[in-house]
């Protein structure tokens, strides 16, 4: 994760000193706004809007593309369990999608799930890895589907030249304190619609009508929620987005480093990647989950993934028991099929998430650190 330095400082200080801590009533044109610009130019779309969290932002994106009641929405079965929470907030119905070896959404088994209620793809750039998305977005031609990438765990990657997140209709991006951009909590939705981003804009605030901008696409207003952020989030993301390719440059040099030496192991290979020249995360496969398992625990700077639970699909709860705040607002009371989980649901994903270990790639360390790494993890499987 990257680290919060004196730029931030900085910048939270002008914030505290001036004593304006909205955005609005008086904040207008201040360091969220920068920051919305200069991350648009970066990400290359039109427009951007910070919200509170990455869940916010998904739930904003959704909204914006006009996914509601009865809608079916593809969804990996490999994501933090707020992909398919964001889907259920708008009242439509997450189908879960089996991943591939590069851990990310399998396009073939995307395009199996599709029904005739189905309205969007929603990949998820799962680890700093991005999806197959001229498979998925060809998929979501032919059948005229809306694509909203969760970029949340890949701020800033690119694939094949462009910036996830600009690739599908609309994009959502988390800054809390585990990804490439770190506020704590945070997040941002980009898109070129004007229609999307206007729909989010609304609702991501429920007093943007009485807001002095114009809304794009003259869509009637409607009532939203406050995912609004402070300018403190916003101080600390507009001080600290300068830093972001580097920290980028460094985890792709990194990879490199290591895949050079690990690829010369017998017990395991490097997982496939979808735009390797621009990779900035690494896991590797092996034949089995025992020999997973085994490796796991003996090998720092090492995890396997079926292990680490809580973004795998059997253990979000509360999707796989289809249960809400309030069973009158339950979407499956909407849904146009009846739609149900278990954990036999993807099982081709539970089978390559218990053989594949993610190696961290020591982005905040010399690089000789990630070569004496590697050839710590080669040691007895060359």
């Amino acid at each position: 994760m990257p680290r919060v330095g004196i730029s931030e400082m900085i910048a939270v200080n002008r914030v505290m000193a001036r004593g304006q801590l909205l955005r609005y009533r008086g904040g207008e044109n201040g360091y969220t706004t920068r920051f919305e610009a200069q991350f648009r130019d970066k990400i290359g779309t039109k427009h951007a809007l910070t919200v509170n969290s990455g869940t916010s932002a998904l739930i904003a994106a959704l909204v914006g593309a006009g996914i509601g009641p009865g809608d079916e929405v593809l969804v990996p079965a490999y994501t933090w369990v707020a992909t398919a929470a964001a889907v259920l907030a708008v009242g439509a119905v997450p189908v879960l999608v089996e991943i591939d070896e590069t851990l990310t959404m399998d396009p073939v088994d995307a395009e199996r799930k599709i029904s005739p209620y189905t309205k969007a793809i929603l990949p998820v750039h799962m680890l700093n890895l991005v999806c197959d998305m001229a498979a998925i977005t060809a998929v979501a031609e032919e059948h005229r589907l809306l694509v909203i990438e969760d970029a949340c765990q890949a701020v800033g990657v690119t694939y094949r030249g462009r910036r996830v997140g600009s690739i599908g209709n609309v994009g959502a991006f988390s800054f809390n304190q585990y990804k490439n951009l770190n506020s704590g909590e945070g997040g941002a939705i980009v898109t070129s619609d004007d229609r999307i981003f206007s729909r989010a804009r609304m609702y991501h605030d429920v007093g943007s009508y009485t807001r002095n901008y114009e809304f794009e696409g003259n869509e009637p207003v409607f009532s939203g929620v406050n995912f609004r952020v402070s300018e403190i989030t916003g101080a600390i993301l507009y001080a600290q987005l300068p830093r972001l390719d580097r920290l980028l440059g460094r985890m792709r040099r990194r990879r490199n480093i290591m895949v050079d030496v690990l690829s010369k192991a017998k017990a395991f290979r490097v997982s496939p990647h979808n735009d390797p020249e621009n990779a900035v995360g690494l896991s590797i496969v092996f034949d089995n989950a025992e020999n997973a398992e085994y490796f796991a625990k003996k090998r720092r700077g090492v995890e396997r993934l079926i292990d680490t639970g809580r973004h795998v699909y059997t253990n979000w709860i509360p999707v796989l028991t289809r249960r809400t705040f309030d069973e009158r607002l339950n979407p499956y009371k909407w849904a146009r099929r009846n739609i149900e989980y278990s954990a036999d649901t993807c099982p081709r994903s539970l089978d390559i998430l218990s053989r594949t270990c993610r190696v961290s790639l020591g982005a905040q360390f010399p690089a000789i650190c990630s070569y004496a790494l590697a050839r710590s993890l080669l040691r007895g499987n060359a």
